[in-house]
């Protein structure tokens, strides 16, 4: 780097090496709190999906949700070369909202409503997901 100038004498800059090149023990932190931070995600989004505006049931978790997936999958994506590593976040979210739609004991249940807000669940699903895909799929095209 900055040869590319006439009188200027090549450097190193080893505060520009990309996260990959860190050890294995420092990558596998960073993924796993990464895949943390989806889990947290998908409790949190489950927990303020039957938010209202007034009278209105208006699910902005799942917009919020999908765009900290998509951030969580931008951020694990410099720390491996392998895309479905790079989606864990996205897994655990998913695995997450699939446990939470499971009964609890005593038939309790996280998602339900009447309404709009009995196909919420839905919706959370591919806010949640369709925007971290999308980072995916961006990233594995050449």
């Amino acid at each position: 780097m900055g040869d590319r100038f006439h009188g200027v004498a090549a450097r190193q800059h080893p505060d520009l090496t990309p996260p990959a090149a860190t050890t294995g023990a420092l990558r596998g932190v960073v993924l796993t709190l990464l895949a943390l931070d989806g889990v947290l995600c998908a409790i949190a989004a489950a927990f303020f999906l039957p938010m209202r505006i007034g009278s209105i049931p208006f699910p902005v978790s799942a917009v919020i949700a999908g765009v900290v997936n998509a951030a969580l999958v931008w951020a694990a994506l410099p720390w491996t070369s392998s895309p479905r590593v790079a989606a864990l976040p996205l897994w655990t979210w998913l695995g997450t909202i699939a446990v939470m739609t499971l009964g609890g004991p005593g038939d309790d249940i996280i998602f339900g409503g009447a309404g709009v807000m009995a196909y919420a669940v839905l919706l959370l699903l591919v806010l949640g997901a369709l925007p971290p895909a999308l980072v995916l799929r961006r990233h594995m095209r050449p």
